[in-house]
């Protein structure tokens, strides 16, 4: 896949970080620094510094701030760090990311595959490498970092409420081989005994799914907005409608209902990992 058939998705996060990789280089060079001793000061290899430099790396928040300390760059580089942060998603998501990270709850119905939230850092590249047409080796490590880095948002200190209902087909999916498989089912089971976190199984043998029409993610902020994320084929909407949000609020919750309960869920999964 060339350059030109990247651009519409990738041309402003390339851009983005282009422009800070210069930034950067300009601040080290200006401090009289070469690379491996910036890095050694940053905790970063010289290769990582080099690559952060030439935009095919995206520079993490805490190195940018500790950056813009050493180089006593006056705060130019850390007022990057958001639109730094963006560039690592697709055009298409980057909003839905950012709402993500501000979320106090969030709920997600999925059919297709394991919500990226819940990927393996082995599932999520099998996901981007499935891609057709096909991604980059560079633009797919990219899009694996900014996936893992998307699930410290349910980690985090204020880490949000957080729901998956999952239809079976996607556990029995073996998306990546059977080996990433079943290191995906083992992380869902970990990650279901968090107590802000509850997952669902919606089994293939349910005669009533009100989830046919696809995957989709609810979103309540901090302030108080309650939006919808729904996407197809790399199109994406955020709705905000009351009206629209609300049908899907009762949509979800009509899935749950349908759905194995998060301890029937869980034990489901422990006995998928049985299965030869």
């Amino acid at each position: 896949m060339s350059d030109e058939d990247q651009r519409p998705e990738y041309e402003f996060g390339a851009g983005m970080l282009s422009v800070f990789g210069q930034q950067l280089k300009l601040c080290r060079e200006r401090a009289g620094l070469d690379r491996a001793t910036f890095g050694s000061l940053t905790g970063y290899s010289a290769s990582t510094i080099a690559s952060f430099e030439q935009g095919r790396r995206i520079p993490p928040p805490k190195f940018i701030d500790r950056a813009d300390e050493v180089l006593d760059a006056g705060g130019v580089l850390s007022a990057g760090k958001e639109e730094v942060a963006r560039a690592q998603y697709p055009a298409f998501f980057r909003d839905a990311a950012r709402l993500e990270s501000e979320a106090v709850e969030l709920h997600v119905y999925a059919n297709q595959a394991v919500p990226g939230l819940l990927q393996t850092e082995e599932y999520a590249r099998a996901v981007f490498m499935m891609m057709r047409p096909p991604m980059s080796d560079e633009l797919i490590e990219q899009r694996v970092l900014a996936r893992l880095a998307r699930q410290e948002v349910l980690a985090s200190r204020d880490a949000p409420l957080a729901s998956f209902v999952i239809d079976e087909a996607v556990l029995r999916r073996p998306i990546g081989g059977r080996g990433v498989l079943r290191g995906q089912l083992e992380h869902i089971l970990l990650t279901g005994t968090r107590r802000n976190i509850e997952i669902q199984v919606m089994p293939l043998d349910r005669e009533e799914n009100a989830g046919m029409a696809g995957p989709f993610t609810l979103i309540e902020t901090r302030e108080g907005r309650r939006i919808a994320y729904v996407e197809v084929q790399n199109v994406s909407r955020l709705h905000t409608e009351r009206e629209r949000v609300r049908a899907l609020e009762v949509k979800y919750g009509i899935i749950r209902a349908q759905a194995l309960t998060p301890r029937e869920s869980l034990a489901y999964v422990e006995k998928l990992l049985g299965e030869p």
